[in-house]
């Protein structure tokens, strides 16, 4: 054992591993600089905010779907005012409508069963394993004859068990939707993210990887998808740019302006570099508390394409969780739980208080009513006991990219440090 590993934990009155605090900051907003501001200058001294002002070559909007076609390998993008408008946009695209089954995992932001619901379908919650991603055993017994999609969440930079999750979707003759707005830049066994199922999603919002405040976007390889993904983005998207496709139909307003685009596309150049940094800290992270005894660390689908903004360990039990956070936490090393019972975090499915309860804005009981759903699909909060189980079983530290070498190795002396005195 090393001299940590033997020494009285701060939290008994111990020298803590820091004495400050380790970096912190969002990912994204912390490389905002000169750049994006030149960017969103130019846009206000063109005065042409709007998206359609410019054509694709010359507006930051266009520029940046191209940037994600060729990022994902996919043929189509369609820059959007956010994640959620991204999620809603690409089930329009998908067809899926009034009726239709939808699985979820059960550890996603609630804006993933939100956006089925905005659309008439009806979330299906499925069990997460110990990726904390989709558990593709327990997804195929979810489906029923009425799924027509599936949602794999590459949650918290992770990428889902996408070989098993397509081949799920291939015999049962399923669409499937990535959910990529905590994962951008992922890959999957050297695939992008958002490249490997019908259509992919994208959040460019203020916590995420990169960000251009609030925006998002969609990818698919699918003409007619494509299309009607944008006649959902926006209600006269045929008036400002029409490059044909399928009968239109009625939308919204969820384009994407040029400031967001600006902001967007010059962050996109910043991806490359963040998640090199956070890669390299994750792995020098990982490789230090491996084989450390009272921890599991959190399996990883692609450890290769694992975005590397969380490390992930799980403790006997829910108890042990907490204590092993605290006292950590004394050690100068931030980290958290993820379901202690506490807050009510809008990730985990146990909080979706309008899904299970199945509240709704629409005074006939839409989507719910029995004249829209002809299934049985029931919710409660103990309905997903795998889920919870690791989810409070799970401490986690988050990675900046302005982490030096000597805050990793700060992060494994902690975590042997309190692994071995709790033991």
């Amino acid at each position: 054992m090393t001299v940590a590993e033997r020494t009285t934990l701060a939290i008994q009155g111990g020298d803590p591993v820091r004495k400050t605090p380790l970096p912190s900051g969002l990912h994204g907003i912390m490389e905002v600089g000169q750049e994006e501001i030149d960017a969103v200058t130019d846009v206000l001294r063109r005065q042409a905010i709007f998206r359609y002002l410019r054509p694709d070559e010359e507006s930051y909007c266009g520029r940046l779907e191209q940037a994600y076609c060729e990022f994902t390998g996919k043929r189509f993008a369609c820059a959007v005012t956010g994640g959620t408008s991204a999620l809603i946009s690409a089930l329009v695209g998908l067809g899926i409508s009034t009726g239709d089954e939808v699985i979820v995992p059960a550890y996603t932001y609630i804006a993933t069963p939100a956006a089925v619901l905005t659309v008439g379908g009806i979330p299906v919650i499925a069990e997460v394993d110990d990726t904390l991603t989709l558990d593709p055993a327990d997804l195929e017994r979810k489906i029923t004859p009425l799924t027509r999609c599936i949602v794999p969440v590459h949650m918290r930079g992770l990428p889902a068990q996408m070989d098993a999750i397509m081949d799920v979707a291939r015999r049962h003759n399923l669409l499937v939707l990535e959910d990529c707005a905590q994962a951008n830049g992922g890959e999957y066994h050297g695939k992008r993210l958002g490249g490997i199922g019908d259509v992919g999603i994208f959040s460019f919002q203020h916590y995420k990887i990169i960000t251009s405040g609030e925006g998002g976007m969609v990818v698919t390889d699918d003409s007619n998808i494509y299309h009607r993904a944008r006649y959902r983005h926006d209600s006269a998207v045929r008036f400002f740019n029409d490059e044909g496709g399928p009968e239109p139909f009625a939308g919204e307003n969820a384009r994407m302006c040029e400031l967001r685009g600006a902001v967007g596309l010059t962050q996109f150049g910043r991806l490359a570099g963040i998640l090199e940094r956070t890669r390299a800290v994750k792995r020098r992270i990982v490789a230090g508390i491996s084989g450390t005894p009272g921890i599991e660390i959190q399996r990883v689908a692609d450890p290769e394409g694992d975005c590397g903004i969380t490390v992930i360990v799980y403790l006997p039990d829910a108890g042990a969780a907490r204590s092993f956070a605290r006292a950590l936490s004394a050690e100068g090393i931030g980290n958290g739980t993820i379901y202690n019972q506490g807050f009510p975090d809008r990730h985990i499915y146990k909080h979706w208080d309008y899904v299970i309860n199945k509240w709704t804005s629409d005074r006939t009981g839409y989507p719910w009513a029995p004249q829209y759903y002809k299934g049985s699909v029931e919710y409660s909060p103990d309905m997903c006991p795998n889920t919870l189980d690791y989810l409070g079983r799970a401490v986690a530290i988050s990675i900046s990219q302005a982490f030096t070498d000597r805050d990793a190795d700060d992060i494994i002396e902690g975590i042997r440090k309190v692994a071995y005195a709790l033991r």
